[in-house]
């Protein structure tokens, strides 16, 4: 599973030139999966995230996590997070986790994330998304949990 975590001011996912989600402060995650990924992943990623301090205190270090502050989260499916750009010019996908198996663990982590007492908002998996953001900082950091877990 990979994750790029960016601390935005605001976020927001249209699909057809409607908006189908938005945030205020928090945390946008464009997330990927592989096919080895799998229940227990999803929420050591979970946990992780909810608790990296990535957020200013009074002093104005990184002290505070997205619980401590009570940020949103816009969760986005990103299967492109798991190209492999080594040879030739066309961006190879094989190791992103099959469509299916990608739904069921982007509803397995959207549901996880919901049982915080944050607001969650999610893109349309498998459509063609508008992502549009302010990132605050900027403020961006990459996951990978077999760097993290392995």
């Amino acid at each position: 599973m990979r994750v790029l975590i960016q601390r935005v001011l605001e976020a927001s996912v249209s699909v057809e030139q409607r908006t189908i989600a938005s945030i205020g402060p928090g945390l946008l995650l464009l997330v990927g999966f592989a096919e080895h990924d799998h229940q227990e992943i999803l929420s050591r990623m979970a946990d992780k995230i909810l608790h990296l301090r990535l957020f200013a205190d009074e002093e104005g270090k990184m002290n505070r996590s997205l619980l401590d502050t009570g940020g949103a989260v816009l969760s986005v499916s990103q299967f492109t997070l798991y190209a492999d750009l080594k040879r030739g010019r066309r961006p190879s996908f094989t190791a992103a986790a099959s469509p299916d198996k990608a739904r069921a663990l982007y509803e397995a982590w959207n549901m996880l994330l919901k049982r915080t007492s944050l607001k969650v908002e999610t893109g349309s998996f498998g459509a063609d998304m508008k992502v549009s953001l302010i990132n605050d900082g900027p403020v961006t950091f990459w996951l990978d949990s077999d760097e993290l877990f392995n």
